[in-house]
């Protein structure tokens, strides 16, 4: 038999498998010109945890605490407090803040590492309690979480995958924190910020500066895997941070992304209303603002002093705090930015609710 007699008597549906039918054209999505955020809304625990009671377990004193983080004091979840159920609560705010109704809401994207679950996700969790059945899902992306669900946020609402979505940074730390880490025992604290992301009539939120350097990713991590818990029997475990390695990359590796994320919106540093960076740590936080060179009359968020690190919380928290005591004007541009475990980061410049 020879090739052309091979080929011919193969049946008909084989042969045209290499060639589509044609018959059939997608409809695109549409969405919104642009999109923006609509609200923002927070939940900090009601117990106050003061330095004074950190120090003994890491023979440390306030005044080293503060001078080393400026941090005074911190938030921890009571009993009742979860990462769903702080969720919820910010959501509702956000969504209350927006004007909107919660059956308006067709997406969650919630940012954590904390949610003591490996699957299922709490996103959809937190969806139960609002009394919705939308697309609802967890990122993983520390500290930078909240920055890296707006810009996911701002592409669903662009391009028609949702009209609202609700983005929610929250973290329950102390369930991850070693008392006795003289490095990291004071820094990390608990709560819940969200945001509700919607379309608007003018750009809303500027392009996204984000990437990542997985070559240093054992700078900040949880200290023991889950494998390794399992198979050693170990306790619970806790995140570990290199303190001095993590001050020289934020100090000197996120102030050119925050310059590239001001360059990217159009603008310039005086251009800014406020400046609203991830809380780590009051003496990243200044440094920052000096490479930065930004103008002295622009408000810069310190929620680190009395909230402490609440990871992918510490953005959405710290906005909510500054628009509600009128630190910083509705309509004004923000530049926010975060940054940690992965290492990874995001930054972007938004219009305030």
């Amino acid at each position: 038999m020879t090739g052309a007699e091979s080929a011919s008597s193969q049946p008909a549906q084989a042969r045209a498998a290499d060639a589509p039918k044609g018959t059939g054209i997608l409809r695109p999505p549409t969405g919104a010109a642009h999109a923006r955020i609509w609200g923002v809304g927070g939940f900090r625990p009601e117990r106050v945890v003061p330095n004074s009671q950190i120090v003994e377990l890491i023979d440390s004193s306030d005044e080293w605490i503060q001078e080393r983080s400026g941090i005074k004091s911190r938030r921890w979840a009571g009993p009742n407090d979860t990462v769903v159920s702080m969720s919820a609560a910010a959501a509702r705010d956000a969504i209350a803040a927006a004007g909107i109704e919660t059956s308006q809401v067709e997406a969650i994207i919630l940012a954590t590492v904390t949610h003591p679950y490996q699957t299922p996700a709490a996103a959809p969790i937190v969806a139960e309690e609002l009394g919705l059945r939308c697309a609802a899902f967890d990122i993983s992306a520390a500290c930078a979480g909240y920055c890296h669900g707006i810009a996911m946020a701002n592409d669903m609402v662009r391009g028609g995958s949702a009209r609202f979505v609700l983005v929610i940074g929250v973290e329950k730390l102390s369930d991850f924190t070693d008392a006795t880490d003289r490095s990291t025992a004071f820094i990390f604290a608990d709560g819940a910020g969200a945001a509700v992301v919607g379309p608007s009539d003018f750009p809303g939120i500027g392009p996204t500066i984000w990437g990542s350097d997985g070559s240093q990713w054992e700078t900040i991590k949880q200290n023991e895997s889950w494998t390794e818990i399992r198979d050693q029997g170990l306790a619970f475990p806790s995140i570990g941070m290199q303190g001095q390695s993590v001050f020289r990359w934020a100090v000197w590796g996120m102030a050119p992304v925050a310059r590239r994320a001001i360059e990217a919106a159009g603008i310039t540093p005086d251009d800014l209303d406020a400046f609203i960076p991830h809380q780590a740590n009051l003496r990243i936080i200044d440094a920052m603002v000096k490479q930065l060179k930004l103008p002295a009359d622009i408000p810069v968020a310190h929620d680190i002093v009395d909230t402490a690190n609440t990871s992918a919380a510490s953005i959405p928290l710290a906005t909510e705090r500054m628009l509600r005591a009128g630190e910083i004007p509705h309509g004004g541009l923000a530049l926010q930015i975060g940054f940690g475990a992965g290492l990874v980061y995001a930054a972007q410049v938004v219009v305030l609710p």
